[in-house]
C-alpha cells in the first residue's frame, strides 16, 4: 500500500475526510519550505502539494502564478527543492504538482527518481492527459510513484474513464472550469463530477480549485474524499509566515479547515 493509500485508509477508519494543503516551493523562500511543511502538518493536513515553479503555469490563477514567479525570481529550482526536502522527513504524504515540461527537461526516470529521493510520494502534472501519460506512468510506476490525474466538470465520459484507469492515489476533481481562484464559491456542479469518478473508481475523490472555508470543506466533504485548498492557503503565507504571529494564525486557521473534514 503506498503511503497516499495508507493516509486514506486511515481517514476512512477514523471517519475522517482528507485536508490537503498546497504550498509553492520558494515562496516566501526556498529556506522556508521545511518549517512550512511542518506548520501544515501540525495544523492537520493529511496530505501537502508542494507547486514546483514553472514559468509558464497555464492551469493556475494569478495568485499561484504570482507566487511562482517569486520563486523564479529568486533563483528556486527543481533540483534545489529535491535537495532541500531530501534532508527532512514528513510526518504526511507529499505530492508534487508542476508541469510536464520540467520533468521532461531532467528525463522521465531521472526526474520520478529524484522526486522519490526528495521524499514525494505521488505527483500532479497538470498539464499532462492520461491519453499521453504511458512513458510517465511507467517511470513513476517505477520509483513507486502515484500519479493523480485531474478531472473536470467539462470532462467527457471517455476522458473520465481514462482520468479513473491511469490514476492511482486519488483522482483530483476540479470543482469547476478556469484556472485557480479562491475567491469564487465551490460550484453544485463539483457534486455531479463527483458522482460521475465514483461510478468509474473506487479510489479516493478529492475536490479543489476555489475552496478557501470551512463551509465549503464541510460541504465537499458530505460528497467527497477530501478537499483541497491552494490559492487561499499560498496568499495566506505570503502575507502572513514572517509576520509576528503569523504561524499561530496559519495553524489556527487551519485547524478550522481540518476541522470541517469531521463532520
Amino acid at each position: 500500500m503506498s503511503p497516499i493509500a495508507a493516509r486514506f485508509a486511515e481517514l476512512k477508519a477514523s471517519g475522517e475526510k482528507a485536508l490537503i494543503l498546497f504550498a509553492t516551493a520558494g515562496d516566501p523562500g526556498l529556506e522556508d519550505l521545511p518549517g512550512i511543511i511542518e506548520t501544515l502538518e501540525e495544523g492537520g493536513a493529511d496530505l501537502i502539494e508542494i507547486g514546483i515553479p514553472f514559468s509558464d503555469p497555464i492551469a493556475d490563477g494569478p495568485t499561484i502564478q504570482a507566487s511562482t514567479q517569486r520563486a523564479l525570481d529568486r533563483g528556486v529550482t527543481p533540483s534545489g527543492i529535491y535537495g532541500l526536502l531530501a534532508s527532512r522527513k514528513s510526518s504526511v504524504p507529499l505530492v508534487a504538482m508542476g508541469y510536464y515540461n520540467s520533468m521532461l527537461r531532467a528525463g522521465l526516470p531521472n526526474a520520478t527518481q529524484a522526486l522519490r529521493r526528495a521524499g514525494f510520494a505521488g505527483t500532479i502534472i497538470t498539464d499532462l492527459t492520461p491519453e499521453e501519460a504511458d512513458e510517465w506512468s511507467r517511470a513513476s510506476h517505477a520509483a513507486a510513484l502515484d500519479t493523480v490525474f485531474l478531472a473536470a466538470p467539462t470532462s467527457t465520459d471517455t476522458r473520465l474513464d481514462q482520468v479513473c484507469r491511469r490514476s492511482t492515489g486519488f483522482v483530483y476533481a476540479v470543482s469547476r472550469t478556469g484556472v485557480t481562484d479562491a475567491r469564487v464559491a465551490v460550484p453544485p456542479e463539483a457534486r455531479d463530477l463527483v458522482s460521475r469518478i465514483k461510478a468509474r473508481s473506487d479510489l479516493p475523490v478529492c475536490v479543489g480549485f476555489g475552496i478557501s472555508k470551512p463551509e465549503q470543506v464541510r460541504m465537499v466533504c458530505e460528497v467527497a474524499d477530501g478537499a483541497v485548498i491552494g490559492s487561499w492557503l499560498v496568499d495566506l503565507l505570503a502575507k502572513e509566515w514572517n509576520s509576528g504571529r503569523g504561524r499561530q494564525k496559519i495553524l489556527d486557521l487551519i485547524g478550522g479547515l481540518k476541522a470541517a473534514t469531521r463532520g
